[in-house]
């Protein structure tokens, strides 16, 4: 039996960071299958510098690409990275189509150092480009399609914040801000017909492939073997299936990560071991927790809790199955 199509005619899709790479394939896709798309992009390099006068014509590109195609799309070259630059992006898409039913936050920039050497505006400026713009987009987004009874969000985590990556704490610790945002949203928007997952993806985007970025002297020789068997993959045709079918109307799912590397699809997730479960009537001493850590790091057994409650529910199984 063969699926339907996806389609996102009706739909309007906002896309940061679609000027270049893997935002500018989302949004060009999106419009191939129907979208009407507001191609938000600053115009920086991948440290988060400006780019060359002109340089923001790269909206004005794919906006052109787009309507060339027969497609409807906007360039909006607004800040996320702000209160007001989120707000006037969402605005944009309100004020030219009517409506937003999907969200895709990609846009962000590197600025790579040890740890011990970030400087206040190496922190602050990721956390504003990756973890704070998903606010000052998502809350006009979020109301909008809260009264519409209807939306797609898609937030753009990293496999460096799930797990790990030299030289990337700024980066890791926003990427990973997002996912908390993910689980929050998922919760709310459920209530509302809204869906909001999270993607960790891998393909030739300016992130992954620029040689102007800051990594470790020892970082290529990390690399492990057989790298060569997934370089074919590590492509944006290889991603861009994926964040098509969380966005459709088809895709139900809500509250989960996915992994879109080298042709791998793969969904990631938090999860709790089972565990060691002390006596409820006597707190444990470090020595106990010492003597049963084995137990508790045990991952043969987990669960994936659904929501803070969800941890609860967990223990009190294992509390009723004692008695």
């Amino acid at each position: 039996m063969n699926a339907a199509p996806v389609r996102f005619d009706g739909r309007v899709a906002v896309v940061t960071g679609a000027g270049n790479g893997l935002g500018r394939d989302y949004a060009l896709a999106l419009a191939a299958r129907g979208a009407r798309v507001v191609v938000n992009d600053l115009g920086v390099d991948t440290r988060g510098q400006a780019l060359q006068p002109g340089s923001q014509s790269s909206a004005e590109q794919v906006v052109r690409e787009i309507i060339a195609a027969g497609g409807e799309a906007i360039a909006c070259h607004e800040s996320c990275a702000t209160r007001s630059g989120g707000a006037a992006i969402v605005a944009a898409a309100l004020e030219t189509f009517g409506r937003i039913d999907i969200l895709i936050h990609n846009a962000g920039f590197l600025r790579n150092a040890p740890f011990e050497a970030l400087d206040d505006d190496q922190i602050a400026s990721i956390m504003d480009v990756h973890l704070m713009a998903a606010f000052h987009l998502g809350q006009p987004a979020f109301r909008k399609m809260k009264e519409q009874g209807y939306g797609r969000i898609l937030l753009t985590s990293s496999a460096s914040g799930a797990f790990g990556t030299e030289w990337q704490a700024n980066y890791a610790a926003a990427k990973m801000g997002l996912v908390g945002l993910v689980n929050v949203l998922a919760l709310e928007g459920a209530k509302c017909g809204i869906t909001v997952n999270g993607l960790l993806p891998a393909g030739s985007g300016r992130l992954g492939t620029s040689t102007d970025v800051d990594w470790p002297a020892d970082f290529a020789s990390q690399r492990p073997a057989g790298m060569e068997l997934v370089r074919p993959a590590m492509r944006n045709a290889f991603v861009t299936p994926m964040v098509l079918w969380l966005v459709s109307e088809a895709c139900g799912t809500t509250r989960h990560l996915y992994s879109a590397t080298a042709g791998r699809f793969a969904r990631v997730f938090i999860a709790a071991t089972q565990g060691w479960l002390c006596d409820q009537a006597n707190p444990p001493s470090p020595e106990d927790i010492g003597r049963h850590m084995a137990q508790i790091d045990d991952v043969s057994r987990f669960g994936i809790p659904q929501s803070m409650f969800d941890e609860y529910r967990l223990i009190i199984a294992a509390l009723t199955a004692q008695r």
